[in-house]
């Protein structure tokens, strides 16, 4: 019988040299200013003329990855070590060696997408983990939805872990911020818009939900808690994703991507 291997002991884990280690200078920025780190964000970002960047900390590898000359930085830019950008952000931060302070978008007026009347539009309702609505964006980019809603209160700043799990789509879809969700559900509504709120209770499947000429727009609810009954009670209709028994329910985010992938296509059955 052929010995197991030997598990490590805390004694033979390789000991951290905390005294040659810098402490982190990283600090809650001001209103309106925001942390964009990870070379797909910070790309998308450097692209985009409504932003004004304050600085930028580059490593050398990190720069070449974002296309830029190393040794001809933008003004507001520096090359930097990628253990000195640690530093600068939060703990656990996969920054790739880019970094960027940077000013946060305006943001899209909620009338003008409600005048527009193009969907489809995701409307988050007390979805805060900014990894799941930086996923959101991420789908919501891919299916060529128009716009994210969010309620003013509560919701993550477009920035950080947030923006890294976006991959670029914070600055490809437009932000809307209400300040009272369910009344944003009740004017699109009136404004002819339907708008199908997810709901794993129901028996309407989206296929058959999304099934309209109106333009759409899709509520999805924090997980656990759904959707909110006031705002339920404002949907055009409920509908669910069909998934098998074994599982309760979806991530969000998860969600979300399916749901605007069954848009996109039905968008498509449309116009051939």
């Amino acid at each position: 019988m052929k010995n197991k291997p030997r598990k490590q002991s805390f004694a033979d884990k390789p000991k951290k040299n905390y005294k040659n280690q810098k402490k982190s200078t990283y600090q809650q920025l001001p209103e309106g200013e925001v942390w964009i780190w990870g070379v797909h964000a910070v790309s998308s970002a450097l692209k985009n003329s409504e932003r004004k960047n304050l600085r930028a900390f580059l490593s050398r590898n990190g720069a070449q990855k974002l296309g830029l000359n190393a040794d001809s930085l933008p003004h507001f830019a520096q090359l930097s070590d990628p253990k000195d950008i640690d530093r600068l952000l939060p703990p656990d931060s996969v920054h790739q060696g880019v970094a960027l302070h940077t000013t946060e978008l305006n943001g899209a007026e909620f009338e003008d997408v409600l005048a527009n009347g193009e969907g489809p539009i995701v409307i988050l309702d007390q979805v805060t983990d900014p990894q799941n609505v930086g996923a959101v964006f991420r789908s919501a980019a891919a299916f060529d939805a128009k716009a994210v809603v969010m309620q003013t209160r509560n919701s993550p700043k477009l920035g950080g872990a947030l923006a890294k799990a976006a991959v670029g789509a914070i600055d490809t879809i437009p932000e809307v911020a209400v300040v009272n969700l369910s009344r944003a559900v009740t004017a699109l509504a009136d404004a002819g818009w339907w708008v199908v709120g997810m709901d794993g209770n129901t028996d309407v499947d989206i296929s058959e939900a999304f099934d309209t000429p109106a333009p759409l727009a899709i509520v999805m609810g924090a997980e656990g808690s759904g959707i909110r009954p006031l705002i339920a009670k404002a949907c055009s209709q409920l509908a669910k994703i069909p998934i098998s028994q074994k599982m309760e329910s979806l991530n969000v985010s998860s969600a979300a991507s399916i749901a605007l992938y069954e848009a996109s296509r039905q968008l498509l059955k449309e116009k051939k």
